[in-house]
């Protein structure tokens, strides 16, 4: 299993936009073979920063979800909000 983190700092007059981006797109993103989980988090002092935490069943189903169209046209719309680049992790558990 993958666990992918998307960090992502937005303007803030963009914030509540994303929110609304990603409650939008959330239902979409959790029909992809191999989803298995989909969220938003922000950080406690600073809501401007936002990450998105996934789990994926494969790095293989990660991947084919990131070069889909869907994808590429939500985080097209997603990096015209951002104040700084995002970063991304992906994560695997230690056992």
């Amino acid at each position: 299993m993958i666990t992918r983190i998307v960090k992502m700092k937005f303007k803030a007059e963009h914030v509540n936009d994303f929110i609304a981006l990603f409650h939008s797109s959330a239902p979409v993103i959790r029909t992809f073979d191999g989803c298995l989980h989909v969220e938003l988090i922000s950080d406690i002092h600073h809501p401007q920063t936002m990450c998105t935490l996934s789990k994926w069943t494969s790095e293989e189903s990660l991947n084919q979800y990131r070069n889909s169209s869907f994808f590429l046209k939500t985080w097209t719309e997603t990096k015209k909000l951002f104040q700084e680049k995002a970063e991304a992790w992906s994560f695997v558990e230690i056992k």
